[in-house]
């Protein structure tokens, strides 16, 4: 760490805060989505697209308060922390969330699509390892397969539910507020779209990982 030159500390550091706040919110959707009853069936009389509380507000507070500052730097020091594409992602995610949060509608979409940050830690890692030099280590082989496994999961198939979800049940999407509502409809095409890119990006890369790899066997 000390012989970085001061764009890849800053970038370290902002890379530290990345992995806290994705492990959080990750942890997070998945205790408000599978353990809580929040949006349950018949758990309450409320509509499961009004649903809220204190906990599931907190988080998206918390994921808000991130994403806003995280965009300010990438800003400030543009490009040294992301380019246009990380511009837009956090753009619109810090929208949804921003909306949902003031609105207190559609947080089950909002949590859904915070589940897909679980990622991050393995694209951190992967720039730890390598700026570190450790690209030919078995670590960054597994790593490299566990990030292409978490994504096709996480930020795949998970966008297919997202949507098979959001339109078998458009009868309750209709009654979120108009602005929400066009959001609902346009904002995670674009996410979805974006984690398509870099899902060909990871694909190429873990290609030639394990070429590499084979060969130096």
């Amino acid at each position: 760490y000390v012989k970085l030159d001061w764009q890849k500390k800053l970038e370290w550091n902002n890379r530290g805060f990345s992995t806290f706040h994705a492990l959080l919110v990750a942890a997070a959707s998945l205790y408000v989505l599978l353990e809580s009853d929040l949006f349950c069936d018949g758990a309450q009389d409320e509509l499961m697209i009004n649903r809220t509380s204190a906990f599931s507000d907190s988080i998206l507070g918390i994921s808000a308060g991130y994403f806003l500052a995280d965009l300010a730097m990438i800003f400030y020091y543009f490009p040294a922390l992301g380019g246009t594409q990380y511009v837009l992602h956090h753009g619109l995610s810090m929208f949804a969330i921003v909306q949902s949060l003031l609105s207190g509608q559609a947080q089950m979409y909002i949590f859904m699509v915070l589940f897909t940050e679980s990622t991050t830690p393995c694209v951190n890692l992967r720039w730890y390892l390598d700026v570190a030099g450790q690209k030919n280590s078995q670590l960054y082989v597994c790593n490299g397969v566990a990030l292409f496994l978490g994504w096709l999961v996480a930020r795949i198939l998970l966008f297919l539910f997202f949507f098979y979800h959001m339109f078998s049940h458009f009868d309750l999407i209709k009654k979120v507020y108009p602005l929400g509502f066009y959001s609902l409809l346009t904002v995670p095409p674009v996410l979805a779209l974006l984690n398509i890119v870099w899902f060909w990006k990871i694909a190429k890369g873990l290609i030639k990982t394990l070429r590499k790899a084979r060969h130096s066997q």
